[in-house]
């Protein structure tokens, strides 16, 4: 059974910095991604990371979050930095089951940016 477990979230002020991680446990895993959704918004990409390691963003967060991956420890970060009131959303953890395209949702972790 796959589990995901998401921590990380907060409150911080603009300019702060927070790092979301998301425990996956159950089988082995592909891309592992982050979406965020804020209120009366819908749910969007943020960023990307393969098996391999490589990385994508979305424009918004390019050069300002950091995606990545323990394999050893079935985990993906999230290292948010430069944050803007613009941020604050529930960001969700999503994983692809390697091989398929079976894929699994965190429980969303809130980030709130304001002073």
């Amino acid at each position: 059974q796959v589990q995901l477990v998401e921590s990380g979230g907060g409150l911080v002020q603009p300019g702060g910095s927070l790092r979301l991680s998301c425990a996956a446990s159950g089988t082995i895993f592909s891309f592992m991604r982050w979406y965020r959704q804020a209120p009366g918004k819908q749910r969007d990409w943020v960023a990307t990371v393969s098996t391999g390691g490589s990385t994508y963003y979305a424009d918004s967060v390019k050069g300002r979050f950091t995606i990545s991956r323990d394999n050893a420890k079935n985990t993906v970060y999230l290292q948010m930095n430069s944050l803007k009131p613009e941020d604050t959303a529930v960001y969700f953890c999503n994983v692809l089951k390697y091989g398929s395209s079976e894929d699994y949702w965190g429980q969303g972790t809130q980030v709130t940016v304001s002073s």
